[in-house]
């Protein structure tokens, strides 16, 4: 994706990722976004063409779940209420199912622009 991320420094560094994780739980909890019964790639703006394609590659239960997830956080702010506990997202359940195909799509670019991008040269005879 386009945002800057530390994730691969902490991710190397096993006493940084230790003192990271409570820091990182506390931070997704308090968004709120589990309290509506989202998760974190329900949260990434579609108005790009990437996302836009990625959105297009979800198997369609995904799609659909995504949907629904939107809809109902929608009637809950509308409302100004929260889920039930039992219905809120769990962390668990928090799982990446939208960024892995951004990145894939992204990688599938920047190799069609290297290709495009490529100069052959004739060797000489």
């Amino acid at each position: 994706m386009s945002q800057p991320s530390f994730t691969n420094f902490i991710v190397k560094r096993p006493w940084l990722r230790r003192w990271m994780t409570p820091l990182a739980n506390w931070y997704a909890d308090a968004a709120g976004y589990r309290k509506l019964g989202l998760r974190a790639d329900d949260l990434i703006p579609e108005e790009s063409d990437t996302v836009e394609l990625a959105l297009k590659r979800l198997p369609p239960k995904e799609a659909y779940d995504r949907v629904f997830r939107l809809r109902r956080a929608f009637q809950c702010s509308l409302s100004h209420q929260l889920l039930p506990k039992e219905e809120q997202t769990k962390p668990e359940e928090d799982i990446l199912y939208l960024t892995p195909i951004i990145r894939e799509i992204e990688a599938e670019k920047k190799e069609r622009e290297d290709l495009e991008s490529m100069v052959i040269k004739r060797r000489a005879a």
